[in-house]
């Protein structure tokens, strides 16, 4: 059965590199006669980057616009992408055509020999140093707290089966995270070498302030892979530690009364009961985060945020 490629293409502002990245992406698709469809999601672009996309669907049915009330930002692009896309391989890459089509069948063939997802690795990376220092930092605090050895999480040039896309969740700035989500539900991942252009049209859309709203993300999605389905394990520990050195406290306090020593006045008092009563609270957000995870999981996803869809 011949497979099926969905092209998922966040867009923010990009009217002048739009037809050229489509007609690269077109070469490729032609040469390995690959079935295809290409969804381009507008986040929200003032510019004329909607009317282009709408251009190219007038001759191509198989290009397809989501377009967004504002700017939600790239998780929420790809995650509606990926909702939408039908293909049995989804790739994703930027508009800006720093990502270069002639990778893709780089990425299908790994996709072939049994991969679920390939990730970019832009190694010889054509972006200011400013930008680059702060991307590698990322990557190594990222590979440190998750244990993907991957070096570059933040490429958005990707490729995945249709299950992985299926099986994820993405919002805030999770995009970033997501082979450490797809390793999380036990998906292969590999990782390849792409070329990486120096951005001609358009200009950045990422700062500082993204990086350290990533780094937060990074906190919860290390938390989330070792604790995701266990959250007794973390809190239930951290309480019982907490219990233990409150009991010890009061029982030494015990001790003291029963030797006819004063013990009103004293600070050990506060700690004892303190420990003791943040330690069971802990033991209950333990309790109650089991049976959040053992009820019915509602996807946080809807399309509220779509104004039209082509």
């Amino acid at each position: 059965m011949e497979q099926m490629l969905s092209f998922v293409i966040p867009v923010l502002n990009e009217q002048d590199s739009i037809k050229l990245l489509y007609e690269k992406i077109m070469e490729q698709v032609r040469q390995q006669e690959y079935l295809y469809e290409i969804l381009f999601i507008d986040d929200g672009s003032t510019d004329d980057s909607a009317l282009r996309v709408k251009e190219l669907r007038e001759k191509d049915k198989n290009v397809h616009l989501i377009m967004f009330r504002k700017n939600f930002g790239k998780a929420m692009a790809l995650q509606t992408g990926f909702r939408n896309a039908q293909g049995d391989i989804i790739i994703t890459m930027d508009a800006d055509l720093q990502d270069d089509p002639c990778e893709i069948p780089r990425f299908v063939e790994k996709i072939n020999e049994g991969y679920d997802l390939v990730s970019g690795w832009k190694r010889d990376r054509h972006d200011p140093l400013e930008k680059r220092l702060p991307s590698k930092l990322f990557n190594k605090v990222t590979e440190k707290l998750s244990g993907v050895q991957l070096h570059d999480f933040n490429c958005g040039f990707k490729a995945y089966r249709r299950e992985v896309v299926e099986s994820i969740d993405i919002y805030g700035e999770l995009h970033r995270y997501i082979p450490v989500l797809a390793n999380r539900k036990g998906f292969r991942i590999t990782e390849i070498v792409v070329h990486h252009n120096k951005r001609e049209f358009g200009k950045s859309k990422y700062g500082i302030e993204r990086y350290l709203r990533g780094l937060f993300d990074s906190f919860t999605v290390a938390f989330l892979g070792r604790f995701y389905d266990r959250p007794m394990y973390f809190f239930g520990r951290i309480g019982l530690i907490l219990c233990t050195f409150g009991g010890m406290v009061c029982f030494y306090l015990v001790y003291l009364w029963c030797t006819k020593q004063t013990i009103g006045n004293r600070p050990l008092v506060q700690l004892g009961v303190l420990l003791v009563i943040v330690g069971i609270q802990m033991i209950s957000i333990g309790f109650i985060g089991d049976m959040l995870v053992d009820a019915t999981y509602h996807s946080r996803y809807n399309e509220a945020h779509v104004k039209e869809k082509l």
